[in-house]
């Protein structure tokens, strides 16, 4: 099967190794899903992770998703439930936090930052190699261009199936097996093989700008969101010099996770 065929071929340019301890970013989507699904028929050392956000009914949805699918898998399912954790919702937070901030944060945009800085730490708690997550051609493609159209390329140097980050002890390593893979393919092959998926987008997914740049992207073709990658590809070595002294890795000040910054994001916002 092509999917199959790409996925492994991603693998093994990124080379990959089975005694690596693999964390896999699962939301309940088909991608995520998909990546952990392949992950353990290919015979590579996985574990689940989920954040419940607490959006209500989504989020119930999104959670039995999760457990029947490592339940199916055999795989242990660790759960970081947000409002227990940080002491509210995830639209509680990010209220909260655009009322502190104004408006100009977006819900997507502030949602990344705290499931990002969350992943991280707790990988880290968990002593893994690596974290997986489901990240499609489709949505790389769309990464690229919007960096481009923002007149800043050099947001998109630590992209790629494997992280360029600065190799460091609190920074975990991310992969991205379905890098190539186009987003209608994991559909069907997810609906295929019958998976546990909530093929429902999240409600609160309703004002990025991301959103602007995917009607544009689901009007190309596959072949021209393949060839929008392999640009990047012949350019990404030259995007990597275009990095700022600020986009050096250092500890943030306040919770001592990595940051490009003195203060990282997350602190940035909830401060």
């Amino acid at each position: 099967m092509e999917l199959e065929q790409k996925f492994k071929q991603t693998l093994e340019k990124i080379k990959l190794n089975k005694k690596d301890k693999i964390l896999v970013a699962l939301s309940g989507g088909k991608d995520s899903t998909v990546t952990a699904y392949l992950l353990k028929k290919f015979g590579y050392n996985i574990e689940g992770f989920h954040i419940n956000l607490s959006m209500g009914e989504y989020s119930k949805k999104c959670l039995e998703a999760v457990e029947k699918l490592c339940n199916n898998l055999g795989i242990n399912l660790h759960i970081y439930n947000i409002k227990n954790e940080m002491g509210g919702s995830m639209c509680y937070i990010r209220t909260a936090i655009q009322t502190s901030h104004g408006k100009g944060l977006k819900n997507c945009a502030i949602c990344g930052v705290i499931k990002k800085w969350i992943m991280n730490r707790e990988a880290r708690k968990l002593k893994v190699n690596k974290i997986a997550t489901g990240h499609n051609l489709d949505d790389e493609a769309q990464t690229f261009l919007m960096n481009i159209l923002k007149g800043s390329p050099q947001l998109s140097a630590n992209s790629g199936a494997i992280t360029r980050n600065v190799k460091d002890k609190k920074f975990i390593t991310r992969i991205k097996p379905l890098f190539y893979i186009a987003e209608n393919d994991i559909r069907e092959y997810a609906k295929k093989k019958k998976l546990p998926v909530v093929f429902e987008h999240c409600p609160c997914a309703i004002d990025s700008y991301r959103i602007q740049i995917r009607q544009f992207t689901n009007s190309l073709s596959k072949k021209e969101k393949e060839n929008i990658m392999k640009n990047f590809d012949k350019l990404s070595d030259k995007i990597q010099k275009l990095k700022s002294e600020d986009a050096e890795l250092h500890y943030c000040e306040k919770c001592g996770e990595p940051s490009r910054k003195k203060i990282c994001r997350m602190c940035e916002m909830i401060k």
